[in-house]
């Protein structure tokens, strides 16, 4: 790879200049209370195909939102017009819309004894940064690598990106957060084509820190081999058998969890899990926790959009759900309080997002966890799933391998798994093989029993 440049941390005096102007403007426009966070963006993707750049993507963004109240009533805009002019219609016009705004008895900034201020540094901010030719070379370096794989006899098509993003935030309870973060990241689609039976797969690999990644090679020879290993896959019969999902499609189960422990869901009365709170939901040797504060995790950080603190914690502990999701409005609909979760986006009050989360790794390999079943699937790739937040029930077409014993035997395609997330939920069985890489992981799970529809 070519020389890298080391780039300073954008100018966040200069961000929260423009921060600070829009909250004076909206005070003077009337506002009681009000919110402004500024985003500034700059990206740089490449895409090869047959060892020539077929694509550039270069962007450089800045986009500022801004929520203002009126007691119970609010409106939220965004706009990326950052002159003076700009500013003062964005302040009018966000007041003017307040005024008109149904009230919301929830909505509120925390309390200004509630902000926590942020000091810790989790070392997101990688100060290399990437250039066309680097990036080229990299994905090329992972083409070439995926086209020496014997067996991959089509074009293969590779990708590697490199952003860097710059937050500044505040608010007129006291709050002001301020970050700045980069991600590199690099993919692979390689295809293969026997007796007039086509097959792709991928691999991919993204981090906060480019000497986190792993090599470009690697990278492509995953994919290829990923690949052909799929070549002459056959739709299989159906029935009740072991199912092992490996990471990469494992990670829709904990995301369901997140999705259903959301206090949005919860407060509506809309999620499964809505009456499970300190009930044991999964099987009692799993465990889910979350770590705001790892070092080079893509979405650490040490307080939330709301500027509640944000700890370490068991979101299930020995199978037992301990917490649901909160900002601070789904906390005061069900009387309790925020858990450190609330996300400001752009021209829209705060959502709900956790921060680093992983099921624990348990003490076996998956090739144990097959031989413990004795034959079943592997899945490899999951497509088109249809979920019930209300009732759990669940489906997804799925391609991947049958097992035997502890080995992989033929592939499969063009099957369906389903079942309710609440009977899964209890008899899953993570296996050891976790990667800390995205800020949702898991290890592969096994479910034990599930219904499979195939011919």
């Amino acid at each position: 790879m070519s020389k890298q440049t080391r780039a300073d941390a954008p100018d966040i005096s200069s961000l929260d200049t423009i921060v600070s102007q829009i909250l004076h403007l909206a005070k003077t426009a009337g506002a009681e209370q009000a919110e402004a966070i500024l985003v500034t963006s700059r990206n740089l993707a490449i895409g090869v195909r047959e060892g020539e750049v077929e694509e550039v993507e270069s962007s450089e963004t800045s986009d500022l939102g801004l929520r203002v109240l009126f007691g119970q009533r609010q409106s939220c805009v965004s706009s990326s017009d950052l002159s003076p002019a700009g500013l003062e219609k964005m302040a009018e016009r966000a007041c003017a819309m307040a005024r008109l705004a149904p009230e919301d008895p929830f909505c509120a900034l925390a309390d200004p004894d509630q902000v926590h201020k942020a000091s810790k540094d989790f070392q997101v901010f990688d100060p290399t940064e990437v250039d066309v030719q680097a990036l080229t070379q990299q994905a090329k370096e992972a083409e070439r690598a995926a086209l020496s794989v014997p067996g991959i006899n089509l074009p293969a098509t590779a990708n590697a990106s490199w952003s860097s993003n710059a937050i500044c935030h505040r608010a007129s309870n006291g709050l002001f957060r301020a970050r700045t973060n980069t991600f590199h990241s690099q993919s692979v689609l390689a295809l293969a084509e026997r007796n007039g039976s086509m097959e792709r797969d991928w691999a991919q690999n993204g981090a906060c820190w480019l000497e986190d990644l792993r090599s470009p090679e690697d990278i492509g020879i995953e994919a290829a081999k990923r690949t052909i290993a799929r070549l002459g896959a056959t739709k299989g019969q159906g029935g009740v058998m072991a199912v092992l999902f490996e990471p990469r499609t494992a990670k829709t189960f904990l995301n369901i969890l997140l999705g259903a422990i959301s206090g949005n869901s919860v407060a509506r009365g809309v999620s499964f899990l809505k009456d499970k709170m300190n009930e044991q939901v999964f099987a009692k040797n799993l465990t889910i926790i979350e770590d705001p504060h790892r070092l080079r995790g893509s979405s650490s950080s040490e307080v939330d959009s709301e500027g509640f603190a944000r700890k370490p914690q068991n979101l299930v502990e020995n199978g037992y759900l301990r917490t649901w999701l909160h900002n601070l409005s789904s906390a005061r609909q069900l009387g309790q309080k925020p858990t450190g979760h609330a996300a400001t986006a752009l021209g829209s009050p705060p959502g709900i997002r956790p921060s680093n989360v992983i099921i624990a790794p348990g003490d076996k390999t998956p090739e144990q966890l097959m031989k413990q079943a004795g034959s079943g699937l592997v899945v490899t790739d999951a497509f088109g799933a249809s979920f019930n937040n209300g009732t759990g029930d669940w489906s997804v077409g799925i391609a991947g391998f049958y097992f035997k014993d502890d080995g992989r035997t033929s592939p499969f395609s063009e099957m369906t798994v389903a079942g309710n997330m609440l009977d899964i939920f209890k008899i899953l069985q993570p296996a050891d093989d976790l990667k800390l890489e995205q800020s949702v992981e898991t290890p592969s799970l096994m479910v034990p029993e599930l219904a499979v529809a195939g011919q």
